[in-house]
């Protein structure tokens, strides 16, 4: 079963999301967003905010605001890997239930690759570390984002909502 031509552009429009928090990710694996880069703009809009702050209470602040970013962002990356995945999986003749599992699955997989990716480009930049804590963290993030739309849909099915129909 083929894309027809407004049908593609609906396919690249579905997938944008994806590419663009790919090229997020990569930006942000480049030595500007190393620790000691991101502390020199964050501790400022933190002062701004919150006050004043210990160097020694920083160094934690800042770790953790760091890994938020991660869960966070993962998260949102395999939200935009299942929008697209959810569309292209509508094209066939499968069940709601079954194109929802299968684009989860895949959002996922897809996940845990940029993540795998991202963290051993970071082992060649100067300045910058590569831990597969860090690709567990982001899969957690990502997990739990999964849940959340499963969740939803569930919620969806049981309320007779229509946007239960994939795509």
């Amino acid at each position: 079963m083929g894309f027809s031509g407004s049908s593609k552009v609906a396919l690249v429009l579905h997938w944008l999301p994806a590419a663009f928090a790919v090229a997020v990710i990569a930006g942000e694996s480049t030595a500007t967003m190393g620790a000691g880069h991101t502390s020199r703009w964050l501790l400022p809009i933190w002062i701004h905010l919150f006050g004043p702050i210990s160097p020694e209470r920083w160094d934690v602040v800042h770790h953790y605001i760091r890994k938020t970013g991660h869960f966070v962002g993962y998260g949102l990356v395999s939200l935009s890997f299942f929008y697209g995945w959810r569309y292209s999986l509508s094209r066939e003749r499968s069940g709601a239930r079954s194109i929802l599992r299968r684009a989860i699955s895949l959002a996922l997989v897809c996940t845990l690759f940029v993540a795998s990716a991202d963290e051993f480009h970071q082992s060649f930049v100067p300045g910058r570390t590569s831990s597969p804590y860090d690709v567990a963290l982001d899969m957690c993030g990502a997990l739990l984002m999964q849940l959340v739309v499963m969740a939803l849909f569930k919620l969806l099915a049981r309320s007779g909502d229509s946007r239960m129909v994939p795509a």
